[in-house]
């Protein structure tokens, strides 16, 4: 309890929240006003009532990987979150040895169509340390396969997913790619313009050692870039509000009230 206790960033906007080690270069991400965490069965069972009180404005939850494995927690996450009131949204993380068309299939098969979730997201990285696919691919054979994966998952949830990626597959694959798709990224030690070049960033991974109550030990910890107001946007709409006007005229983003269109950037 005292090493957590002293891990708790000082200008932290949820005190009950904490960083087994914490690092300065992130320090900023605590003054964000919307936290969430990322779930999956290595977080064990997880009291989502708590975590909702501890002030968790969003979970993003692991539901399938390739195209024959689930989260052996991801039904039993997914209906949790939503009990407790708890935005969430699933997630899909690549494997490269694998067709695009059989793991967006196996995607479909497994997440429930809720449209009250978030938008899904797609797990984009390396998986260097799979026992059976540690391989890369060349860049144009990933960029097609995210491609497919895009599209099949917006067509199944109806809302457009978000990426998350890492430093290393970001420069290697993704500079410059799916601009018009908002976009997860990690970075741990430093803050995301010094690790991503010219992404904009819809929600940002800074620890993978936080301490929330409601998960026994280590679980990511995440935030949005924006606004209380923003998050609210976003929510309603399924689309980062910065994009809003642009893609809702190509049926992308979902309508909001005249008063939140009047406050994209508040």
């Amino acid at each position: 309890m005292g090493l957590a206790s002293c891990a708790i960033a000082p200008t932290s906007r949820y005190p009950a929240k904490s960083d087994i080690k914490p690092h300065a270069g992130v320090a900023s991400a605590h003054r964000l006003p919307i936290h969430g965490v990322d779930i999956s069965k290595w977080q064990g069972k997880v009291d989502w009532a708590a975590l909702r009180q501890a002030g968790t404005k969003f979970a993003f939850i692991k539901a399938t990987e390739g195209g024959d494995h689930v989260d052996n927690r991801f039904l039993e996450n997914w209906w949790g979150a939503k009990s407790a009131g708890v935005p969430r949204g699933a997630y899909h993380f690549v494997y490269w040895c694998r067709s695009a068309h059989e793991q967006a299939a196996w995607f479909k098969k497994n997440v429930p169509q809720d449209p009250e979730a978030l938008p899904p997201v797609l797990d984009v990285e390396w998986n260097g340390e799979s026992v059976n696919c540690p391989r890369k691919v060349p860049r144009e054979q990933a960029l097609a396969m995210i491609e497919v994966l895009l599209r099949e998952m917006q067509a199944h949830t109806g809302k457009r997913p978000i990426i998350y990626t890492d430093i290393t597959f970001h420069k290697e694959i993704l500079e410059g790619e799916f601009n018009d798709y908002p976009y997860w990224i990690r970075s741990v030690a430093a803050e995301p313009h010094e690790r991503y070049a010219d992404r904009r960033w819809t929600f940002w991974q800074f620890t993978t050692t936080g301490r929330v109550p409601g998960v026994s030990g280590d679980v990511d910890r995440n935030t949005f870039y924006g606004t209380e107001n923003q998050w609210r946007m976003f929510v309603q709409s399924a689309c980062d509000p910065r994009d809003h006007r642009r893609l809702q005229s190509v049926g992308v983003c979902g309508a909001l009230d005249p008063v939140q269109t009047a406050s994209v950037d508040e």
